[in-house]
């Protein structure tokens, strides 16, 4: 790196160590009861899961950050590789320039083990997602809570929903599923397997027909039967942006026919394998329709879960839940310290 480079660099640190000190947040709340011993067993049981699952992404992040980090100090150069390793993970330039610039407070110039660098950026990622990690609300007051689902096709949107389904009645709610996805007769064979695996309803139409239409009698039948929750799943065709956008707004249109206030959330799905391509996927939807949360698939088949970072900073969108792999139990509800963590090939604190 050039004596200039580095003079830039060293130039950036200081204005960010001169940088007012951000006000703390609000006091956490005190921890809850320690959990019984059959919810403590399922809560290790995800934490290995989560972090089994994250591993493709935690090795590269963890091997690179190792090798900056042997028998060095914390200068010029090694901020720059260490934000170049957060790059190569998908957090993105800014949300790595800032993590960077914050690792750097007090410890510059300071001899630093890669261990305890992989603690302070666990520590800096839980942060930034600690007011994204929320669960998809119950809304009690709502019969049905109407849930859209929307994502492009081959994300793992159907499949989502299946899992969401199963979760909602083992919570004791009563489910319904919509195949909305009219145009894709797999995707609605799919949704008819999760329907009969978890034993609830499916409607469905035949192929070609109006989604819009079939949103308006699901959700009626809903109601009339008394479902405390339907999910609808939706086409995801981006070849024709416009089509979709018009077939999206047309079924919230419809739905608001039977219940002005549906739907009650509008979910995002997305593949963490695009990576950095689920930025234009959050922009193109928040287009069509009142995007309210996240849910990231398929993090166990890639290096770039640090994307769910970048997401969370440039969105700050809630994310209800993570994909870890293909069974029931591994889409769960996001934990920022457990994903922090994972992500870095650190234990469960």
């Amino acid at each position: 790196m050039s004596e200039n480079e580095k003079k830039g660099w060293f130039s950036r640190f200081r204005r960010a160590e001169e940088a007012p000190a951000v006000e703390p947040g609000p006091v956490a709340d005190a921890p809850a009861a320690p959990p019984a011993p059959a919810e403590s067993a399922r809560k290790t049981g995800w934490m290995q899961r989560l972090r089994q699952g994250l591993s493709r992404s935690s090795q590269a992040l963890t091997t690179n950050i190792t090798g900056i980090f042997t028998k060095r100090k914390l200068d010029d150069e090694t901020l720059e590789e260490l934000e170049e390793a957060l790059i190569m993970a998908d957090m993105g330039v800014s949300t790595s320039a800032r993590m960077v610039q914050r690792i750097a407070k007090g410890r510059y110039g300071k001899e630093v083990t890669a261990e305890e660098i992989r603690g302070a950026l666990a520590g800096e990622i839980a942060e930034i997602l600690k007011p994204v990690a929320l669960p998809l609300p119950v809304r009690s007051d709502k019969r049905p809570q109407v849930v859209l689902v929307a994502g492009v096709n081959g994300v793992g949107k159907t499949t989502t929903i299946g899992k969401l389904a199963k979760q909602q009645m083992n919570e004791g709610r009563r489910v319904m599923m919509a195949a909305c996805d009219t145009f894709r007769a797999a995707a609605v064979e799919q949704l008819e397997i999760w329907g009969e695996r978890n034993g609830c309803p499916v409607m469905k139409a035949r192929t070609g027909a109006d989604p819009a239409g079939l949103a308006f009698d699901a959700l009626e039948r809903a109601r009339r039967e008394g479902f405390d929750v339907l999910l609808v799943d939706t086409a995801g065709r981006l070849q024709n942006k416009q089509a979709l956008m018009d077939e999206l707004a047309k079924i919230v249109r419809v739905l608001r026919k039977v219940d002005a206030e549906a739907p009650h959330d509008v979910l995002l799905v997305l593949d963490a394998t695009t990576g950095q391509n689920t930025h234009s996927q959050v922009e193109i939807f928040k287009q069509m329709v009142d995007v309210s949360g996240l849910v990231v698939t398929k993090l166990d088949g890639t290096a770039k879960g640090g994307v769910v970072v970048a997401l969370a900073e440039r969105f700050a969108l809630p994310v209800h839940a993570v994909g870890v792999g293909e069974s029931i139990d591994d889409l769960r509800p996001f934990q920022a310290d457990a994903f922090a963590r994972g992500l870095l090939g650190l234990n469960a604190a």
